[in-house]
Parts: structure tokens; C-alpha cells; sequence
């Protein structure tokens, strides 16, 4: 069964701009009547340079050059218009493609390419504009010219247009097969393209790791592996546009050379006046450019089609966190965290979290201790709304968290990962991230609880330092920083500390550790930590094993028990000693 298009989809995107296409429209339409008139004008002149009419010659030359004047303020008009109708078609489903984007989970960007991602939103869609600008202006003009000059032509002399259209069937028939053969080319070759992009996006994110383990020449081959992959996509689709241009020109001029045997035969016959036939010959060259260029417009309409079904294909993903139209906004909440039966799984056969129970009450400070894949980071992920569990519930004051407004149950929780990735921008535009407005005082507020006002000071231009892509121009312990103080910029109620501490030396430890002290009072606080030197003053401590809770308690208590916990802090210990 053949696939529906989704061409037809962009049409109410492409109808809003509907003043400018009404416009370009009526444009279109003075272009194709002052175009026909322009095969009469050739036949008046033709007739009179046979009777070296000087004077008549003059005023139907000079009607012409009006006639083409006019005819290319008409074309000005329709391009124009028709540009700008396409242009804003293009900004609105960009728009809206991106804003669905922000509306998927963690689930979808996590098994996603962003360099994919990039060439949709970017390539893609530019080429879908460049298409329907065509469309909407040379396709409609040209198909008005393949209606009406063929009229003329059938009033000039229907027996001549009939013979001239013997091969037109021959032709679509053609342009057809090798329209859907570069629908499937199109659509290869621009996973090739994607795919380069995916490489360029990762190799770049990662280049400190390729130079660190000398693997440029590796990623020079990969790269000319996947390069050469894309050339051979790109070869295979022009090779079959310059299959097709020969055979359809071919094929149009053996229809002019019937055309003239049977016009010259006609002539002879006295059927057809000399002057006539001239008039014909031109309405036909007139018409050899709609059909060549409508030819050329399917092609790239085919090649197009695959970038439509591109797009179409990012807006139907559905997210896997779907919010109640009745969701109700959280009020400034007093912290109390509820996790009843929990069970979660990435996929149908790895449960990560088993039948989880938890009460935190308001201001308490949560430690979640165990081995990697042991399911911390997944628990404070499911509290944030990142993911739903497959069974069970997670309340916040004792409302499902499945019943709230995600935006405002994610602006009562600061987060502060491990990996804290800071955008192109100031300093203070990264602590006051998200909010339009910059409000100073409070920027330099969270900075001096996240320790990190001394050292924004020392740069010669403080908050309005320019931090570059991904915080470049930082370390490690001043991103970090930077991060608790965007955490600390929405007062949020609950924080999830994700490993805050484990990537940074010694004396950056120290610094972010007296911020999150500062971060935790008053707050109700879950820390998932490999360092349990930074959790021992927690109220209590969460020992999870193969997503199941085995142990809880304090420090204290689960050292005098000697399971888990104490297993884990025995070994670190002994690590720390065997360091000096």
C-alpha cells in the first residue's frame, strides 16, 4: 500500500499567510495573460518585416518591450510575495517542530542523535521552504501557461497542437517514474547527511577525549568512511537527474521537428498562413519553459518529500509524559516526598526500581548510596517527572505528581547534576536561566550561598563575563558552582543533588561542599553520592542494591548494623588510607 503523502499537511501552515499569497496569486495571473499575449505580438511582427512595413513594425516591437516590461513587474510581484508566504510557513513549522521537541522526555533524546536532530530542524526544513517558494509561484504560473497557450495554440490550429501533444503522455509517464525512483535516492541520501552531521556534533562535543587518546587519524577515517557513504548517495541521485534531462529534451525535440513537418505541410497546402505558423512556433517556445521547469519542480517536489516526511515524523512523536488537561498547578509545597510501590523499567526484561518505598518529611536531608546501575540516579529522575513509574505512585505533599502541571512541579525541584552543562551566554544569564527578566540581587544572592561570588568577581567583566560553549572557560569547581546557584535562583523546596561532588579535586570539594550546605537548610534534600565522607551528616541514608531499598538509617546506625553501608564505608576508608 502505497505511503500517504505529507505534503497536504503543510497546507494550514501555508494558508495562514493568505493576504500574501492572494497577493502573489493575482501576480501570477497578470504574468501568464501578458504572456500570452506575447505569441500574437511575434506573429504581427513577423507578418509586417515580410512586407517591410517599417512603421508597423516599430509600434508592434515597441508593444512588445511594454508587454515584457510589464510581464517582469508581474514576475517581481509574484516572487515576492510568494517568497515571503513560504518564508513564513517555514518559521512557523520550525517553530512548532522545536517546541514539540521541548515537550519529549529524557527517553527520546537519550536514544536520539542531536546532529540528526540539528540537520531536520536546519537542512531540512530550508529545503522544504525552497520547494513550496517554487511551488507556490513557477508550478501555479506554469500550469496556468500549460492550460491557456495550448488553448491559443488549439485556435491557431488544432491539428498542429494535436500532433505537437502525441508524446506529452510518453513524457509524464517519465517524469513520474523518475520522480518516485528520487523520492527513495532523496530520502538515503539525506540519512547520509544526517548521520555526518551526528559524527561532526559528537566528535566536536568530545574533542578533548579524541586528542587526549591521539585518535585523530581514527576519527579522520571514520569521518572519510562516512563522507564517501554520502558522496555515493548524492552520485546515485544526480546520476539519475542526468538520466532524465536528455530523455525528456529528446523527446521534446522530436515533437519541434514533427511540429515543423507537419506546419511546413500545412503551409504548402494552403492551410496556414506564414505569419500564423510563426505565432504558433512561439507559443510553443513559450511553453518549452513551464514544461521544462515543471519538470525540474517535480523532481526537487520528490527530493523534498523526504525532508517533509522528516519533519512530520519528529511532530508525531508522541511524549512518553503525558500531562492531564486538568493538572493542577503546585503551590509552594512543604517538601514531603512519598514514593509508594514504586517498580520502573527502561525496557519490558531491566527492572531498575523494584516495589520502592519512602517517606521523606519536609527539611529532611536523603542520602541514596550504592553500586552504579543500583537505580539512585533513576529515583531522583522519577521525583523530578522525567519518567513515570510502570507501577506505583510519587506524591509531593501527598498529590500525585501524575496530577500536577509538569512546569510547575519542576520549579518546586533544583537540581544540581553531576555534569553541569552551562550555555553560550554571561554568567548571570546562566545562574537566572530561563527567566527573561535579569534580577541582579538576586543573581549575586545565589551566588554568594553557591561560593561562588568571589571568583565571578575576579573576572574584569563579573556577571556579565562571557562563559562560551558548555562553560569552556571555566573549571570544573566554578561550573559546579554556577550550578548550585542556578539551582538556588528558584528557591525550590526540594533539591537533588546528582553526585555534585564527584568530579572535582580536593579544595573545589571543599568550596561546593560548604555551598551545599549552605543550599540544604530548610530544604528538603536528596543526595546521590559515591563519596560517603559528604553524606554522613544526612538525616538519613538509603542503601539501595539492584533497584530494592536493603538498608536505611542513619550514619551512625547502619555502621553498628555492619551491612551494606558499613561494607561500602570500610572500603572507601581504606582506600583514603591507603592514599597516604
Amino acid at each position: 500500500m502505497k505511503k500517504k503523502s505529507n505534503w497536504l499537511r503543510l497546507l494550514p501552515y501555508l494558508l495562514k499567510e493568505w493576504l500574501s499569497l492572494s497577493k502573489g496569486l493575482l501576480c501570477i495571473l497578470g504574468f501568464v495573460l501578458v504572456t500570452l499575449s506575447l505569441p500574437h505580438l511575434a506573429g504581427k511582427v513577423s507578418l509586417y518585416i515580410g512586407q517591410g512595413r517599417l512603421q508597423e513594425v516599430t509600434y508592434w516591437l515597441g508593444l512588445g518591450a511594454l508587454a515584457f516590461l510589464i510581464r517582469g513587474i508581474f514576475q517581481y510581484g509574484q516572487n515576492i510575495f510568494m517568497i515571503n508566504a513560504s518564508l513564513e510557513m517555514v518559521l512557523t513549522v520550525r517553530k512548532k517542530t522545536y517546541a514539540h521537541l521541548h515537550k519529549l522526555g529524557l527517553d527520546y533524546f537519550e536514544t536520539s542523535s542531536t546532529g540528526d536532530l540539528t540537520y531536520r530542524l536546519t537542512e531540512d526544513i530550508d529545503k522544504i521552504g525552497e520547494i513550496v517558494d517554487k511551488l507556490s509561484h513557477q508550478f501555479v504560473s506554469n500550469v496556468l501557461q500549460l492550460i491557456v497557450i495550448p488553448l491559443y495554440m488549439l485556435y491557431l490550429n488544432w491539428q498542429l497542437t494535436i500532433a505537437s501533444l502525441v508524446l506529452a503522455p510518453l513524457m509524464a509517464v517519465l517524469v513520474s517514474s523518475f520522480g518516485e525512483r528520487l523520492l527513495v535516492l532523496s530520502s538515503r541520501s539525506q540519512s547520509r547527511i544526517s548521520n555526518l552531521s551526528s559524527l561532526l556534533t559528537e566528535v566536536f562535543s568530545g574533542i578533548s577525549v579524541v586528542q587526549a587518546f591521539a585518535a585523530q587519524d581514527y576519527e579522520v577515517e571514520r569521518f572519510s568512511q562516512e563522507a564517501r557513504h554520502n558522496r555515493n548517495a548524492r552520485y546515485k541521485t544526480e546520476k539519475l537527474k542526468a538520466t532524465q534531462y536528455p530523455i525528456v529534451g529528446f523527446l521534446e525535440a522530436v515533437s519541434i521537428m514533427f511540429l515543423f513537418f507537419i506546419g511546413g505541410w500545412q503551409i504548402s497546402q494552403g492551410n496556414l498562413k506564414s505569419e500564423d505558423f510563426v505565432s504558433y512556433l512561439a507559443a510553443v517556445a513559450i511553453l518549452l519553459q513551464p514544461i521544462d521547469l515543471i519538470t525540474s519542480n517535480y523532481n526537487e517536489f520528490k527530493q523534498a518529500e523526504a525532508s517533509v516526511d522528516r519533519i512530520f515524523e519528529l511532530i508525531d512523536v508522541q511524549p512518553a509524559i503525558e500531562q492531564k488537561k486538568d493538572s493542577l498547578n503546585l503551590p509552594i509545597v512543604l517538601g514531603k516526598v512519598e514514593l509508594s510501590e514504586v517498580s520502573f523499567y527502561y525496557k519490558q526484561d531491566k527492572q531498575v526500581l523494584k516495589n520502592v518505598n519512602l517517606l521523606v518529611k519536609p527539611g529532611q536531608v536523603i542520602a541514596l548510596v550504592g553500586a552504579s546501575g543500583a537505580g539512585k540516579t533513576t529515583l531522583v529522575k522519577l521525583i523530578s517527572r522525567f519518567y513515570d513509574p510502570q507501577k506505583g505512585k510519587i506524591s509531593i505533599d501527598d498529590i500525585d505528581i501524575r496530577d500536577l502541571d509538569i512546569v510547575s512541579l519542576r520549579r518546586q525541584i533544583g537540581i544540581v547534576p553531576q555534569e553541569n552543562i552551562l550555555f553560550s551566554g554571561t554568567i548571570a544569564q546562566n545562574i537566572a536561566y530561563g527567566q527573561d527578566q535579569l534580577d541582579f540581587k538576586a543573581i549575586e544572592k545565589a551566588s554568594q550561598i553557591a561560593n561562588a561570588h568571589s571568583f565571578i568577581m575576579q573576572f574584569p567583566q563579573g556577571y556579565h563575563t562571557w562563559v562560551g560553549e558548555r562553560g569552556v572557560n571555566l573549571s570544573g569547581g566554578q561550573k559546579q558552582r554556577i550550578a548550585i546557584a542556578r539551582a538556588v535562583m528558584l528557591n525550590p523546596r526540594i533539591m537533588i543533588l546528582d553526585e555534585a561532588t564527584s568530579a572535582l579535586d580536593s579544595s573545589s570539594e571543599a568550596l561546593v561542599q560548604e555551598a551545599l550546605e549552605r543550599v540544604m537548610e530548610n530544604r528538603t534534600v536528596f543526595v546521590v553520592a559515591h563519596r560517603l565522607s559528604t553524606i554522613r551528616n544526612a538525616d538519613c541514608i538509603v542503601v539501595l542494591e539492584d533497584g530494592q531499598i536493603v538498608e536505611s538509617g542513619n550514619h551512625d546506625q547502619l555502621l553498628v548494623k555492619k551491612g551494606h553501608y558499613a561494607k561500602f564505608y570500610e572500603q572507601q576508608y581504606a582506600k583514603r588510607l591507603d592514599q597516604f
